[in-house]
């Protein structure tokens, strides 16, 4: 499946591509110290920072993938609701605002939602004054679109 980033996503990713390489040298010295103290085999210093160093490794090259092959998406329409849109929908008098991410991007807890999770996908295409229906533990739930920005 195609991955989809907001630009402040793929600048978050590239910030933590960044720090995550910054990271590397100072791994480095630590297993460096830990080779000098002898025996590897029961040396748990130098695992802990092999471990670390195969952890950074492995997300820096994970960051790289994701950079190269995912779409980054300046959202320009707001006459209906894509990814970068801030969508706000009402259910039962209630309003909430969320803006549509992609999947890397996602922080529920903020209002950022996955465009791929069920409410992104009940809401995407949909116009202000149309009804969006999701699925959620409790049934299907009805939302209102009332205002795309």
């Amino acid at each position: 499946m195609e991955k989809f980033l907001t630009p402040t996503g793929e600048e978050k990713i590239k910030k933590d591509l960044s720090e995550l390489k910054r990271q590397i040298p100072e791994v480095a010295k630590r297993i460096a110290s830990a080779k000098e103290k002898g025996d590897l085999s029961e040396n748990a210093e130098y695992s802990a920072a092999k471990e670390e160093h195969r952890r950074i490794q492995e997300e820096i090259e994970r960051l790289k993938n994701l950079l190269n092959t995912a779409k980054t998406v300046d959202k320009k329409d707001s006459s209906k609701v894509c990814i970068g849109s801030k969508v706000t929908v009402k259910k039962n008098n209630t309003k909430k605002t969320y803006t549509l991410v992609g999947s890397e991007e996602s922080e529920p807890s903020q209002g950022k939602i996955s465009y791929e999770s069920p409410l992104g996908q009940a809401l995407l295409d949909k116009k202000v004054g149309q009804s969006a229906k999701v699925k959620t533990p409790k049934g299907e739930a009805n939302l209102s679109i009332v205002d795309i920005s």
